[in-house]
Parts: structure tokens; C-alpha cells; sequence
């Protein structure tokens, strides 16, 4: 469970309708590589490979992480309680062999069809519309098509619109909307009032060390909760202090670090989910079940980026 749930967050940087990767190329938009700008497919051709490495480190690690629950002492005495092992294995509800109806398919196909159009107008920008010589904004592309693809599942599919806004998936998400642009407002506000200390104190340190740039990265995610706004936040000071361009697109999956502490909600949903009771809070806090995936995912991607980074003639 916590594999899963640290592996789905690390592929946000990695997704082509993702607002963090339309950000970060456009934040390094004016900066030329090897004499060519950073395009979408460049950034994709980076974090896609990387971050899977990163999380089949993880399935490595996770297959031999921890006992079998036949001969975990603890879970074995958990389940010794008639009620717990009713609630451990009483639900036999599964989606196997079981029928969907059409609309799902449909909904679905809608979805993966408007990706499959943001990717190549993305990788094609002569594509996009031009406006003052300038292609449309994937920023732009992205919002359109998602918004079309929801307006289109809810006309095909007949699906009831006022219960939309009562699904708990949707109201996470708006949070998480309005928590992104007062964070983002934030940190523009704070790194803006102190540019000047910011330089003095990390521009020396980034420049000797370089990978200093995706620790202070990481870090941020964590204080924000959100890869695009870490981004938001820190690319613009980093350009600003001098960092090397190429070294931002080798450590973009350090973007991911909001696994440190157990407070994002789909890492509190697997703690829910899992009725083993084995993904867990540990009793410090820090040393919960999603600490050490988290490292090695993220750790691995950063060195494959950096890695894909120098093959691709960016370092």
C-alpha cells in the first residue's frame, strides 16, 4: 500500500496533462539547450524513464520488506480477536468478474483519448494555435481539453451533475485547487521580500553543489504539499541565484517530497485501506510506512535524471 501510494504521486511529474510538468517547461521556456529549447516531449523523455526506475526500486525493495503475515507475530495476534480477523477478512466485495456497465467504458475512453490529444499537441507545437507568433500555452491546452472531456463524459454519459460537487474526490480536489494558488501566492510573496538573503545564503552552495538544488526542492514539496507549487516557488529562485538550468531538469523528480510526513490524503487513504493494519503511523511520526519508499523512489529517479539528463545533451 504504501509502495502504490508513493509510486502514483511520483508519477505526476511524469504525466503529460500534468500542471507540474507544463510548468516546469514553461519556466525554462526562454533557456536554450545545446542550442535548442526545452520542449515537452524533452522533459517527458527524462522523467518518465526515471521515475519508473524509481519505482520498480521501490517493488524491489517492498518484496523483500517486512514478513509474510503468516509469520508476522504481531498481525497474527491481531487477527487471534474473532472481530479483527472478521474485519481483516469478513468483506469479500471484489470487482472480479464482474460486468461494467458501458458508460464507464466510455467515460474512460473519453479521458485517455483527450490525454492522448494534450500529448500530441504537446509534442507538436505547430499544432497549437498561434497567437502574437507564439503557440498556445500547454498551461492553456491542458485546461481546455480536461474541461471538454468532463463536459463530454457528463453529456454521453448522462451522469448526474449536482451529485458531482458531493463526491469526496472532488471536494479534495478543489481544496487542493485553492490550497495550490494561496500557497504559490505565498511563497512568491516570502522568496520575493528576501531574494537578496536567498541569493546570499544558497546561490554559493547550490553553485559549488549542485544536488543541493533538489534537497531544498524536496523539501519545499513538503511544506506545500504540492509538486507544481514546489516548482512554482523554487525554479523561479533557483534561475534567479544562478542555478544551471539542465541541473532543474535533472532533479525535476525531487519535486515529489511530501512523503517525508504522512499528511497528503492519498497516503492517509492507504493507512485506511489497508486492514492488515501493517501500513502505519510509527510512534515518532517520522518512521512511518511510506518514509523509506519515498527516499528510494525519489533517490533513484533523481540519479537516472540526471543520468537520462547527460544522455539527452542537457548536461
Amino acid at each position: 500500500m504504501a509502495a502504490s501510494s508513493v509510486g502514483s504521486q511520483m508519477g505526476i511529474i511524469a504525466s503529460p496533462v500534468s500542471v507540474a510538468v507544463v510548468s516546469l517547461v514553461a519556466m525554462l521556456g526562454n533557456f536554450t539547450f545545446d542550442g535548442k529549447h526545452l520542449q515537452f516531449l524533452d522533459l517527458l523523455a527524462i522523467t518518465i524513464p526515471s521515475t519508473l526506475l524509481g519505482i520498480l526500486a521501490i517493488g524491489i525493495f517492498s518484496w523483500f520488506r517486512g514478513k509474510d503475515l503468516d509469520k508476522d507475530e504481531e498481525f497474527q495476534a491481531f487477527i487471534a480477536v474473532p472481530e479483527n480477523k472478521h474485519y481483516v477478512y469478513g468483506d469479500t466485495a471484489t470487482l472480479l468478474d464482474r460486468k461494467l456497465p458501458m458508460r464507464n467504458w466510455v467515460a474512460m475512453w473519453i479521458f485517455l483519448g483527450s490525454i492522448a490529444v494534450v500529448a500530441i499537441l504537446g509534442a507538436f507545437e505547430g499544432l497549437r494555435p498561434t497567437f502574437d507568433d507564439k503557440p498556445l500555452s500547454m498551461v492553456l491546452v491542458i485546461q481546455m481539453f480536461m474541461l471538454l472531456a468532463g463536459a463530454l463524459i457528463i453529456i454521453i454519459t448522462k451522469t448526474n451533475a449536482a451529485s458531482i460537487s458531493k463526491n469526496e474526490v472532488f471536494r479534495s480536489g478543489m481544496i487542493a485547487i485553492v490550497a495550490v494558488y494561496g500557497i504559490a501566492w505565498m511563497a512568491e510573496t516570502m522568496f520575493g521580500a528576501h531574494m537578496t538573503e536567498i541569493k546570499a545564503v544558497l546561490g554559493d552552495m547550490v553553485k559549488e553543489f549542485p544536488w543541493a538544488y533538489a534537497i531544498v526542492l524536496l523539501l519545499v514539496s513538503k511544506f506545500v504539499n504540492s509538486q507544481a507549487a514546489a516548482l512554482a516557488a523554487i525554479v523561479p529562485v533557483a534561475l534567479a541565484i544562478g542555478v544551471d538550468p539542465a541541473y532543474i531538469v535533472a532533479s525535476a523528480p525531487a519535486c515529489y517530497g511530501y512523503y517525508i510526513l504522512p499528511t497528503y490524503p492519498s497516503d492517509l487513504a492507504a493507512i485506511q485501506f489497508d486492514r492488515s493494519g501493517t501500513t502505519k503511523i510509527g510512534r515518532f511520526v517520522i518512521n512511518h510506512s511510506f518514509i523509506l519508499p519515498g527516499l528510494i523512489g525519489v533517490g533513484v529517479s533523481c540519479v537516472f535524471g540526471w543520468i537520462f539528463a547527460g544522455m539527452y545533451g542537457f548536461l
